[in-house]
């Protein structure tokens, strides 16, 4: 059987913490606020594997309590992949907007990291960058919006 997830992230920026997009610290005086460390690119793969399978999201699986306080979303992306046992990613496509940084020199290490994380071929993975064009949250420079699209198969 084929299906397929979508997903959907978005945080406002914090000052004085570290951003983090697909798993990869960008340099950056301010990061993203969140429960965890805020990565909406991980956050919108997440919710997207879970919405292929008809499962919880990422609130659910991961409620904002103690235990998962400040945890970095490599840990949860891997979680999930646990969950997720024997489902096989096709691919994925991805789309990160924002106006604050430019995602171009950064898309390269970005695939390599989740690519390792869910234990498939960089080739299956697309991350895009957008502007915003001066709208929406990402547009406006008020925080980072990420939309995901996967295909599985079980």
């Amino acid at each position: 059987m084929v299906r397929v997830g979508f997903g959907y992230d978005v945080h406002p920026f914090e000052d004085n913490k570290k951003l983090y997009i697909g798993g990869v610290e960008i340099p950056s005086n301010k990061g993203l606020k969140g429960h965890s460390d805020g990565d909406v690119l991980i956050h919108s793969i997440i919710d997207a594997l879970l919405g292929a399978l008809g499962m919880e999201n990422i609130g659910e699986l991961f409620p904002e309590t103690e235990e998962f306080k400040n945890i970095d979303s490599k840990i949860l992306l891997k979680k999930t992949m646990e969950k997720l046992n024997g489902i096989k990613i096709i691919n994925i496509d991805s789309t990160v907007v924002t106006s604050y940084i430019k995602l171009n020199k950064y898309k390269l290490e970005i695939k390599k990291t989740l690519a390792e994380l869910m234990n498939i071929d960089i080739s299956q993975i697309n991350v895009k960058g957008k502007s915003g064009n001066g709208l929406g949250i990402g547009g406006k420079n008020e925080g980072i919006e990420a939309y995901a699209v996967v295909l599985i198969e079980y």
